[in-house]
Parts: structure tokens; C-alpha cells; sequence
């Protein structure tokens, strides 16, 4: 059984996938730092002043905080600023990991297309025959 989970795991679709996971989480952090430390702050000096991540809206009278963290603790909240960042840290993962795939795939050559199979040697054979047949 043992031996058998080996080589599951070892398997080249298990490992690669692995590598993918552990990328990605990476790769999630940077976006999130991306968006979080750079792309908010500008849509906020633009915007105003604002910060998205602080919006929400309480659904209980007992949230009286003007911060979300605070106000979570007070009751039910409909954070729809945070809401907001996802989507952006989604659409920016989208639009990178588009833009990466597009870039690997004008680096791929095209293989050229083979060339056309030669007649089978039974069509020789007959071609010859009919040509030599032709030049008596």
C-alpha cells in the first residue's frame, strides 16, 4: 500500500500540481500586496480619500463602530468595501495570468507543418509503369 502511495505521489500530474498550488498562494500574496499597498491607496487619492476597505454596511443597530474590524465585533456588517477589493484582486489575477499565457504562447514555435506523405510504393510502381509504357 505504501509503495502504492509512492508512486501516486511521485507521479508527475501530483507533483506538478503541487508546485501550481504552492505558486499560486505565492502568487496570491503579491497580488494581494499589489492591490492592497498600491493600486487602493491611488484609487483612494484619486477618489478623495477614500478607503474602500473600510466600507460596510451594519445590519444590526448594534454597530455603532466607524471601523469594520470594530464593528464586525459588534454584530452583522455588510462589508462591501472588502467585498470590493476581492473582485479587483481577481480581476488583476485574471488579467495577469492572461497576459503570462498570451506571452507563452508567442514564445512556443509552431512546429512546421510536415511534409506531404510521398505517393505509397504501389503508385510508383504503377506511375512507372505507366510512364515507361508512355515512351514507346
Amino acid at each position: 500500500m505504501l509503495e502504492e502511495f509512492k508512486k501516486f505521489a511521485m507521479r508527475g500530474n501530483v507533483v506538478d500540481l503541487a508546485v501550481g498550488v504552492i505558486i499560486g498562494a505565492a502568487f496570491g500574496a503579491i497580488i494581494n500586496s499589489l492591490v492592497g499597498d498600491l493600486i487602493m491607496p491611488v484609487i483612494g487619492a484619486v477618489t478623495g480619500g477614500l478607503d474602500f476597505s473600510n466600507y460596510f454596511i451594519p445590519l444590526s443597530s448594534k454597530v455603532t463602530a466607524a471601523a469594520l474590524a470594530d464593528a464586525k465585533k459588534q454584530g452583522a456588517v455588510l462589508a462591501w468595501g472588502s467585498f470590493l477589493t476581492i473582485v479587483i484582486n481577481f480581476l488583476i489575477i485574471a488579467f495577469v495570468l492572461f497576459l503570462a499565457i498570451k506571452g507563452i504562447n508567442r514564445l512556443k514555435k509552431e512546429e512546421p507543418a510536415p511534409p506531404p506523405a510521398g505517393p505509397s510504393p504501389e503508385v510508383r510502381l504503377l506511375t512507372e509503369i505507366r510512364d515507361a509504357l508512355k515512351s514507346r
